[in-house]
């Protein structure tokens, strides 16, 4: 089955199966690996990404449904060389440990911000109840988060 999407900016036109995870074709078929696979159950949210600005756990979507979509994942958010300042906050506030959930937790945080630019501790911790983090216990990634948006 033939895809067209555009993943950060640029647009693609794929031959793909029909059963085909997007996580999967982001890290195999677009070789953006930056994209963890965790869990394949949606528990996780390793996989993380934006489809049209909205935050999806991309081992629960096919990529066919991502069709004419934009789809932004990790790699998408710095521009220029420049870190995202999602990404720079989690580099400056220690907000990630084995780094193995860090590209979900900062597309869920991106997503989390978008909706709601300035969150309470509360609502971020909220907010992130779907990424799980086996090292940090969130404690720098809250900071990060909300360093994040008042930096905004």
């Amino acid at each position: 089955m033939r895809v067209s999407l555009r993943v950060n900016g640029i647009e693609r036109t794929d031959e793909v199966e029909p059963r085909l995870l997007l996580v999967h074709y982001l890290r195999d078929v677009a070789g953006l690996t930056g994209t963890n696979v965790g869990c394949d159950t949606s528990s996780c949210g390793a996989c993380t990404v934006h489809v049209d600005g909205a935050s999806v756990k991309s081992c629960t979507a096919f990529a066919v449904q991502a069709d004419g979509c934009d789809v932004t994942t990790i790699e998408g958010l710095a521009t220029d060389g420049e870190l995202h300042p999602m990404q720079r906050a989690f580099q400056e506030h220690h907000g990630l440990q084995c780094g193995y959930c860090t590209p979900g937790m900062v597309m869920a945080a991106t997503s989390l911000l978008a909706e709601n630019p300035n969150p309470t501790e509360q609502e971020v911790r909220e907010g992130l109840e779907g990424n799980l983090c086996r090292c940090t216990g969130y404690h720098n990634i809250v900071k990060a988060i909300l360093a994040a948006a008042s930096a905004s």
